[in-house]
């Protein structure tokens, strides 16, 4: 098995020279584009449009402690026990202190969040699964991501930031530094015409490099993820060296509108934020999924109810064995005003939540491991810094809590920004010699075969012998790419399909590694955490193409 060191593509044919390029244009890009902006040249990258990525979709909201009944220490505690023994508690306490000064720091820059009812002064606060008090900011019921994405954009455009769309970020550009550590000096990028075809291939040099190109969801065939959100800086860093943490724990998301068994790609999400308004969860036979799994009930984290979800989907109550049902009716038509997005949703299918319950399963929604960084973005590589969903901080540990994402895209991404806004890295040549013999791509009529291979083998619920079975049939994909004798032309659907078979096989070798249960990475061969493996995994694309895996120390 070898997956690519690099991605091929034509020989770059332009140049161009900033302070700080930004790979990804979602809250975390952004913010750390804004932060660094005033006295820096910076150019954002993205191989779509700005809001192409996973911050436009976020329904839930930014977890905050604003409520005088609230404290840093609740709100610490309820993310270190979602993150099942995982978490780093200095940087969940960093990012839960930062939390309340990034939402007003997004006020000011214009974000409209939603006030209390009847026209009283401050902002509404709710609660989700996981939380153990009100602290959920939201902007129009269930639009609060779109609400950030339009803040961001305008702030960072007005700001002067540059940006360059329909732009594929491929490789890093390394260089030597004078002291003879490796250093990153910019980025390999392939200009894009709207249908996805490379128009050219140039390079860009920058004192600093941000990583903010989200997770990869869309590594399933079913997922709540925009078609953009391909594990392309995961990948990426895995080719320059850099090793990523946790890959193994994808959150999925317990409640996706199910629209029936053969729809594939971005599915609906049904907010968290609707069993915090007090609805329930039932099966096909009508029995509550939730009572006796969790002393929260329907407000369990995620992981719990996802895991819930599956199993009982699993004993076909009802002879409903591809979903369940979410009951908001005790809502009536307020529904509709809370949840307008949600509400549009299943009006598409014929469903009114007033009255109607709600068709859901769980989908693939976050990837809580990415590239290992601390929460101000730095990460093994001088120049190179992650941040978002891309990252691994150690702020959700093994599972992430509900709302905790926005907010660490915003605090991190601002961290990184003005750090780089007071201090970069010094200035490298770049190695520009590419290698002449370039690997080859993957077909994108075979990607869909990464997707059905995670989704049958790789999802809620695991074992040794599903992820051996998946393993396989990666691996047998991976050789595909040197045995096939048609050359694929490089393009964004091969690059990424290239870059989500690269993340699927680094995601499959750390499951099978990690013999037990924790967060959301459960296995049915193992289905209880063991003190064992209370460690990160990291790992690692080696010489020859392969996925190595090192466990870190105990965590805690």
């Amino acid at each position: 098995m070898s997956l690519p060191h690099r991605l091929a593509a034509p020989a770059p044919t332009w140049s161009d020279d900033v302070d700080v390029v930004v790979l990804g244009s979602g809250a975390a890009g952004l913010s750390a584009a804004l932060a660094a902006r005033p006295v820096r040249r910076v150019l954002i990258v993205t191989k779509d449009v700005l809001s192409a990525g996973s911050t436009q979709w976020a329904q839930g909201g930014l977890a905050a402690v604003l409520d005088p009944t609230d404290t840093i220490d609740d709100h610490v505690a309820d993310t270190i026990a979602a993150g099942a023994g995982l978490c780093d508690e200095a940087a969940v306490r960093e990012l839960v202190a930062d939390a309340p000064t990034s939402i007003r720091y997004l006020m000011r820059l214009g974000a409209a969040f939603d006030p209390p009812a009847e026209g009283a002064a401050g902002i509404a606060l709710t609660r989700e699964g996981g939380h153990s008090h009100h602290r959920i900011v939201h902007s129009g019921g269930d639009r609060s991501g779109a609400e950030v994405q339009r803040t961001l954009d305008e702030g960072a455009l007005g700001a002067g930031v540059e940006v360059m769309s329909h732009a594929f970020a491929l490789d890093l550009l390394l260089g030597t530094a004078p002291d003879g550590t490796r250093q990153v000096a910019g980025v390999v990028i392939g200009r894009l015409d709207e249908a996805g075809q490379v128009e050219s291939v140039g390079t860009i040099t920058a004192r600093a490099v941000v990583l903010a190109s989200g997770g990869y969801g869309q590594v399933y065939a079913s997922t709540s993820n925009p078609p953009a959100v391909t594990g392309d800086g995961v990948a990426m860093a895995l080719r320059a060296g850099l090793p990523a943490r946790d890959v193994e724990f994808i959150q999925f998301h317990p409640t996706v509108l199910w629209r029936g068994p053969d729809v594939r790609g971005q599915q609906a999400l049904v907010s968290e934020a609707v069993r915090g308004e007090g609805a329930i969860l039932y099966d096909g036979a009508d029995e509550r999924v939730m009572v006796g799994v969790h002393d929260q009930e329907d407000l369990a984290p995620r992981d719990v109810v996802a895991a819930a979800i599956s199993q009982r989907m699993a004993a076909a109550p009802g002879g409903v064995d591809d979903h369940v049902f979410l009951d908001a009716t005790h809502m009536g038509t307020r529904f509709h005003d809370r949840f307008p997005a949600i509400t549009e949703a299943c009006q598409e299918i014929g469903l009114d939540p007033a009255v109607d319950r709600i068709p859901v399963a769980p989908a693939a929604h976050y990837a809580c491991g990415g590239v290992r960084a601390d929460l101000s973005g730095r990460t093994a590589l001088a120049g190179c810094y992650a941040v978002g969903e891309v990252s691994a901080t150690g702020v959700h540990g093994a599972n992430r809590l509900a709302s905790n994402s926005l907010t660490e895209s915003v605090v991190a991404g601002t961290r990184v920004g003005r750090d780089l806004a007071w201090e970069l890295p010094d200035r490298i040549a770049p190695d520009l010699d590419l290698p002449a013999e370039q690997a080859p791509l993957l077909d994108p009529a075979r990607t869909r075969e990464v997707r059905a291979v995670m989704s049958r083998h790789v999802g809620v619920l695991r074992s040794a012998h599903s992820l051996a079975a998946a393993s396989g049939a990666l691996g047998a994909l991976t050789h595909a790419l040197t045995s096939d004798d048609a050359v694929v032309p490089p393009s964004r659907r091969t690059w990424e399909g290239t870059n989500l078979l690269t993340v699927a096989t680094a995601v499959v070798t750390a499951a099978l590694a990690r013999a037990e249960s924790r967060g959301c990475h459960r296995r049915t061969d193992h289905p209880l955490p063991s003190d064992e493996w209370r460690r990160h995994l990291d790992v690692s694309l080696d010489a020859v193409g392969g996925i190595d895996v090192h466990p870190s120390g105990p965590v805690g």
